[in-house]
């Protein structure tokens, strides 16, 4: 790997979030600065919206690490289509309360002690949703519904949405979310970095990892990166990670633009090529004598689309946060089975009693 080759404590340019890399570009200090005015206001929704892999994950990741937690008690949902009744019981576990078996008006009346329960350690709720462009319009409604959950003449829960830039033009172009837009009280656009970013951002994730300076960077090397990734922080990890895994197999002390480009043109012929079936037998047999045939031309395929590695990217990252979600859920089921409240009668389902009784 090429973090023990330089003598790096770590992998600077990981496609898994991490807030220890957080590197504040013009963008995120507009959206942090958003951020902090809404959650100053106390209420109402603040929207985060940008293009996978623009770095939202990140800004959360530092959001729950600079937050007053001794006043704020932060809940963050990935949402994968959840449907309306689901985020409830989801939001209702996350507040320490037992949906099982509740109706949606007890569900709703038990969120709202949840949140009162909260409020009486001095502490305001503060729910963070990503992939908000997954949930539907009813899911969406409940939230709004949520938010209008009071104590005192102040609000008992703020949401934070963080999604895709279609989940923006959803928010402005659905008539049924008109009451939710008027309570949306920031919104922010995650854009790429500029060009003259790069460099800062590279050598700060290198920094974090005990960079000393070898590899160095020639000047150039850093418009090929951006021409490489078009300033989208994802995409310049990809890029980046690639570039240095190269230069440790050459043995290289200095990258510069002609091995960012080399590396770049690697990952857009990632895909396989498809051979022909003449390309797949170099010697064929004409008129009884074996001869080498002259070669068939090998297609080569498109460039890899960057939307796709996007794609791919994204859900190697959602698969981590998925992975996290299922541990807690398998937490919270084996504190259930272990407590002392009342089980099920499995007794009519086949082969279930028996295991109960043997286990």
């Amino acid at each position: 790997m090429y973090d023990e080759h330089y003598g790096l404590t770590g992998r600077p340019f990981q496609l898994t979030p991490d807030p220890k890399f957080w590197f504040e570009t013009a963008t995120h200090r507009k959206a942090m600065a958003y951020l902090g005015y809404g959650l100053a206001q106390g209420e109402g929704f603040i929207v985060i919206t940008g293009d996978i892999g623009a770095g939202k994950t990140t800004l959360v990741g530092h959001l729950m690490d600079t937050i007053d937690h001794q006043r704020l008690n932060a809940i963050r949902l990935v949402s994968t289509a959840i449907e309306a009744d689901d985020l409830l019981r989801i939001v209702a576990t996350e507040l320490k309360v037992d949906p099982a078996r509740l109706t949606k008006a007890e569900l709703l009346t038990a969120i709202e002690r949840g949140l009162h329960a909260v409020a009486r350690t001095g502490k305001r709720t503060l729910l963070i949703v990503d992939e908000a462009q997954a949930l539907p319009i009813s899911a969406l409604e409940e939230l709004r519904m949520l938010s209008n959950f009071q104590a005192g003449g102040h609000a008992l829960l703020q949401i934070v949405l963080l999604g895709q830039p279609e989940f923006r033009d959803r928010l402005h172009g659905s008539d049924r979310l008109e009451q939710l837009r008027q309570r949306v009280i920031a919104i922010h656009h995650l854009d790429p970095m500029e060009a003259d970013e790069v460099s800062e951002y590279l050598a700060h994730r290198l920094s974090v990892v005990g960079w000393t300076g070898n590899p160095d960077f020639a000047d150039d090397a850093f418009a090929a990166f951006y021409a490489g990734s078009a300033g989208v922080p994802r995409r310049l990890n990809m890029l980046a990670g690639r570039v240095m895994l190269h230069a440790a197999i050459e043995d290289l002390t200095v990258i510069d633009a002609a091995v960012v480009r080399a590396v770049q043109r690697d990952l857009e012929g990632d895909l396989p090529t498809i051979a022909t079936d003449t390309a797949k037998n170099a010697h064929v047999s004409e008129a009884g004598t074996d001869r080498q045939a002259a070669p068939a031309s090998v297609p080569t395929m498109a460039p890899l689309d960057p939307a796709i590695v996007d794609r791919i990217a994204d859900l190697e990252a959602r698969v981590e946060l998925q992975d996290e979600a299922l541990r807690r859920v398998l937490t919270l089921l084996v504190d259930w089975v272990e407590s002392d409240t009342d089980k099920p009668d499995y007794s009519p389902i086949r082969g279930v009693a028996a295991w109960h009784d043997a286990a």
